[in-house]
């Protein structure tokens, strides 16, 4: 039964993504706000309802009161693929910070790009940066909040492989509260995996913190503590309630990943 409800999970949720991305050719004529509304209010809820029909996923928020609709940036653990995809259901408007050869992709980068994300060149440095800060600016001061993975990828449940400083430069420059945000996506909808696991999601926002009178060094420990203790608190908790997780992590930590 897992398998088949995996197959239907994946088929009818990227199946409508392939549709949206699709028909956003025709949307991309009009207006940026015609794009975010059409993703926003139209193509994800029907994807994300085939997550919890078939797979039998649930989302729950926790910290809705740190929750700011404007003028914040995110910080968000990258476990998988629901947190790319959810992120607009819970703070509207939202735009991300991504590698910029997925922009280049067809249909689904193109789509990328009219929604507004914000493309950076990770081999670009000083420059890259600069640029990634104006891009962030931007979006911000016409009120869209952002979020960023500042692991720069996704990693298994219960590891992390280091937080990049980008998010450092970005909280200093751009001058906005930044709000990590825990996850255990990736107990229910597994890195590389075909198999979607029922249960529920967490996604927990945690108060804001600044860079303002930190050193880079300082601010990274925090944001990285703050964020992966929390994580571990959800892990555990998900752990306690479904078999597999339990079975997941102990798998994790026997290979050391």
């Amino acid at each position: 039964m897992l398998y088949i409800r995996s197959f239907l999970t994946n088929i009818l949720f990227f199946g409508t993504l392939m549709i949206g991305c699709t028909l956003q050719l025709v949307v991309a004529l009009f207006p940026r706000k015609a794009t975010i509304y059409f993703w926003d209010n139209i193509i994800m809820p029907i994807a994300l309802f085939w997550i919890h029909f078939f797979a039998g996923i649930k989302f729950e928020i926790r910290g809705k009161e740190n929750i700011l609709k404007q003028h914040a940036i995110y910080a968000c653990k990258h476990e998988s693929a629901l947190e790319t995809y959810s992120f607009t259901q819970f703070v509207p408007t939202i735009t991300y910070i991504l590698k910029k050869e997925l922009i280049y992709m067809p249909f689904f980068g193109w789509t990328q790009y009219f929604y507004g994300m914000i493309p950076v060149d990770r081999k670009g440095g000083a420059s890259a940066m600069k640029n990634m800060v104006r891009a962030v600016k931007k979006q911000t001061e016409t009120g869209r909040p952002v979020v960023i993975f500042p692991e720069g990828t996704r990693c298994l449940p219960g590891t992390t492989k280091g937080y990049k400083s980008g998010i450092y430069f970005l909280a200093e420059n751009v001058k906005l509260p930044v709000i990590p945000v825990a996850v255990n996506t990736g107990l229910f909808w597994a890195k590389n995996s075909f198999l979607r696991y029922s249960g529920t999601a967490v996604f927990e926002f945690l108060p804001p913190i600044s860079a303002e009178g930190k050193t880079k060094e300082e601010f990274m420990q925090e944001l990285q503590n703050v964020i992966e203790t929390k994580c571990v608190e959800l892990n555990n908790e998900a752990a306690a309630k479904y078999p597999h997780a339990a079975a997941m992590l102990s798998q994790i930590k026997k290979e050391g990943k």
